[in-house]
């Protein structure tokens, strides 16, 4: 399975091939429409991120120090970032989620596109997914 690095690289290439941000901002919606359906009954409290303005969720599981998780949103652009999300973290090593660098958001254009609520809640996202990296490494998983 590839890294993190090697996915960020698979992306940055990905949305490198659309002209315009109006074609990225459909790739991004695209993205979160293909994502694996999260179970509903894993859409409760404990599992949403606090600070997004929309509801995001996140069941993440620590396997044999691996981060695994489903994830979802109520919105289709915010899901288009959870997807970009889930295709760099999901089943990588909770070590490598921690450390991980994510010029990615600022490579794609993200962070000049966004309104300031999304970007506020993308950061939320990813304090949130380190957050549960920490609680990973610190349980031995």
């Amino acid at each position: 399975m590839p890294g993190i690095q090697e996915i960020q690289k698979e992306l940055s290439d990905d949305f490198s091939l659309l002209a315009n941000w109006e074609e990225k901002y459909e790739y991004l919606i695209e993205m979160g429409m293909d994502m694996p359906a999260m179970k509903p009954e894993n859409k409760v409290d404990e599992n949403l991120v606090k600070g997004c303005q929309s509801s995001v969720w996140f069941d993440v599981n620590c396997q044999d120090g691996m981060m695994v998780f489903e994830a979802d949103s109520d919105s289709l652009v915010v899901k288009g970032m959870v997807a970009i999300l889930y295709k760099l973290f999901n089943h990588q090593p909770a070590k490598d989620v921690l450390e991980a660098d994510l010029s990615l958001f600022e490579e794609l254009g993200l962070w000049r596109h966004l309104s300031s609520q999304r970007s506020n809640g993308l950061t939320a996202m990813v304090a949130h997914l380190k957050a549960k990296a920490a609680d990973c490494l610190a349980k031995g998983n």
